[in-house]
């Protein structure tokens, strides 16, 4: 490049302010351009010509390579280059062709605005480059001002900002989608509420101090009990289920009262607090830390988030209802089988079993153990499922149940029947239903908790890993609860010389496994 081009290069052919662009100041985060050149003086003279150079207050930062293979580390590490001014012309005739296909097709760029720049468009003719290259622009050195300059760089941020902001809203509306999905996956309200919290955090990269709450009763009014912490993180972490007006510091508590009664999301500096109503009409607030101001496509992506999960509160507070309904039902008729020879409250004994079940299933998912079979739907129905186990008992002869001293042979007989009895109960039910219920899980535990390790239980006498998962489980459960309370033929048992019976029982009446599982969780278990 000659002088003469140099000084026509820059050629300042135009006074004024450019619109009032290059006067904005430098402030915020900067444009990063990237210089690609072999000759120093044209970093130079573009340094120099853009020198107070703002695009919506956000001055420029050069960074220079004065080769492609320089260009090509440069690029590697940084991934939020806007403009690359390129020279054709380096260590090759095609080198700058060259780094163009490498930023489109090895590193998949399509955001980058790529100008090409030579002071020899005869070794790369503007029409073919134009057709067989991803550039956005093509300028000869000896037709560029420094105003043609300043207009093709503002032209190209337009297009890169341009880009950016669907690129975006892309990756945000992929990360609603996902977190959606993920979260109406969740089978708890507060397992799903801190989902929330989660994924807003995720999708606007903020947090972690967040705190969801759910009204409950009339809170505008000052009702103390009204609104409770549904889910919190950060500082709120520990404030879970607790009534938000004793525990949530008075600003933070505030700034939820004006969000309910605005019924509208609400944003300022260093937070946000956000409106979720459900269709049935509950109300939830999110309060939500910030450590930025939140732009207009943050609030956006807020807006369809809450919008799509607000159902999801809905269902769960349905499904949960659901739930309980199924509970109290199957509560009812274990206790019903019980209490046909067992009248009293004692008889009750289905909600502690359900519980030691839960504990041990819990337990061995922890460690790994049997993962084809813990999963997701065997952990909530297992308890449930245990509370049935003698379900079978309700055909019994109250006499035979309720017997104080030893049982005949034939009365064994009839007794051990309750297992098939049970399982032909449940198993009938379970065709009722689509996909594996508790009505399944309670059926082959009904036939199978009173088989053993090493194969002398009944009714089929199965051994080891034959005998259901379950099964295995509640047989621990059920004797441990027996064990731990009176029983028409003799008092209950202390607690550790209960532990200390199913210990010695393990490989001969229990799985050894679940034994562990169970020694691992029943300290926990002490009758209050």
């Amino acid at each position: 490049m000659t002088d003469s081009d140099d000084e026509f290069l820059f050629l300042d052919d135009q006074d004024g302010d450019g619109n009032g662009e290059t006067g904005a100041p430098p402030t915020g985060n900067r444009w990063k351009m990237m210089i690609v050149d072999d000759e120093p003086e044209v970093h130079s003279i573009t340094k120099l010509v853009l020198a107070d150079f703002a695009y919506k207050g956000r001055p420029a930062q050069f960074i220079s390579a004065y080769s492609a293979a320089e260009a090509r580390a440069i690029l590697a590490r940084e991934e939020d280059i806007a403009i690359i001014l390129l020279d054709v012309v380096m260590e090759t005739d095609d080198a700058g062709l060259q780094l163009v296909h490498h930023i489109r097709e090895e590193l998949k760029n399509r955001h980058v605005r790529i100008i090409l720049r030579t002071g020899q468009p005869g070794q790369a003719p503007e029409r073919a480059v134009i057709l067989d290259y991803d550039i956005n622009d093509y300028k000869a050195k000896t037709q560029l001002t420094a105003q043609q300059l300043f207009t093709t760089t503002v032209a190209a941020l337009r297009s890169y900002e341009d880009i950016m902001a669907i690129e975006m809203n892309r990756r945000g509306l992929e990360k609603i989608i996902e977190a959606s999905s993920s979260l109406f996956q969740a089978r708890s309200m507060k397992l799903f509420a801190a989902g929330v919290l989660t994924q807003l955090s995720g999708i606007l990269g903020v947090g972690p101090d967040a705190i969801l709450c759910v009204q409950r009763g009339p809170v505008i009014s000052g009702a103390a009990d009204g609104l409770y912490v549904l889910a919190g993180s950060g500082r709120f972490e520990t404030l879970i289920d607790e009534p938000a007006a004793n525990h949530v510091e008075p600003s933070v508590l505030a700034e939820v009262k004006r969000c309910l009664e605005s019924r509208s999301n609400r944003y300022a500096a260093d937070h946000c607090t956000l409106y979720i109503r459900t269709p049935n009409d509950r109300e939830n607030v999110v309060y939500l830390s910030s450590d930025r101001p939140l732009s207009d496509l943050d609030r956006n992506l807020i807006e369809v988030f809450c919008r799509k999960i607000s159902v999801g509160f809905d269902n769960l507070h349905l499904y949960e209802q659901l739930r309980r309904s199924q509970e109290h039902t199957v509560i009812a008729m274990a206790d019903l089988a019980e209490r046909a020879g067992q009248p009293g409250p004692e008889a009750e004994s289905g909600p502690r079993i359900a519980l030691v079940t839960d504990r041990i299933a819990r337990r061995l998912a922890e460690e790994g153990r049997y993962p084809a079979i813990l999963d997701p739907v065997f952990l909530e129905s297992v308890g449930l499922a245990a509370i049935l186990h003698d379900v079978g008992n309700a055909t019994l002869d109250p006499a035979i149940l309720g017997k104080t001293g030893p049982l005949t042979p034939e009365e064994r007989a009839v007794m051990q029947a309750h297992t098939t009895t049970g399982w032909d109960l449940l198993d009938r039910a379970s065709r009722r239903s689509d996909g594996r219920t508790h009505l399944h899980l309670g059926a082959e535990i009904a036939r199978s908790h009173h088989e053993n390790w090493d194969g002398t239980g009944y009714p089929d006498r199965l051994q080891g890993d034959a005998i259901p998962l379950s099964a295995r489980i509640v047989a621990v459960a059920d004797s441990f609860d027996a064990m731990t309370r009176d029983r028409p033929y003799r008092k209950a048992l202390d607690h550790d010389v209960a532990v200390a019976e199913i210990r010695r029982l393990s490989g001969s009446r229990f799985d050894p496994v679940v034994v562990d599982a169970f020694l691992a969780v029943s300290g926990g278990l002490r009758r209050e």
